[in-house]
């Protein structure tokens, strides 16, 4: 399942349906097929985004690529590439800051 995060202020951000929970976890949102991050809530969104990508960053920090795992295993139990959080969340969060900035929300669906 793919999930596509879409607002009027910049381009449209899909995550693999795993990935997307996680990140409406992560913003204090309830995982769910629909959803919206009004105007009032994209700053709280952001700043929890942002601590989420500071923390994944501090525990990698002073590994070498070669420690980091290579792969990652999918809901399906296959295997996939191994992707930072912080790699993930970075297109979220731009989106989330043009939203902010051209006061608009930020909805998403699968």
């Amino acid at each position: 399942m793919i999930v596509i995060f879409q607002s009027e202020a910049a381009g449209d951000v899909m995550m693999f349906g795993d990935i997307a929970k996680k990140m409406l976890a992560l913003m204090g949102k309830e995982p769910a097929e629909r959803g919206i991050v009004t105007v009032d809530q994209l700053p709280g969104a952001i700043a929890l985004l942002r601590v989420a990508v500071s923390d994944d960053k501090a525990s990698h920090a002073g590994k070498q690529e070669e420690d980091l795992p290579a792969y990652e295993q999918a809901p399906d139990g296959t295997k996939r590439d191994y992707v930072s959080l912080a790699r993930r969340a970075i297109p979220l969060i731009e989106l989330l800051e043009w939203s902010l900035k051209k006061k608009v929300p930020v909805t998403w669906g699968v």
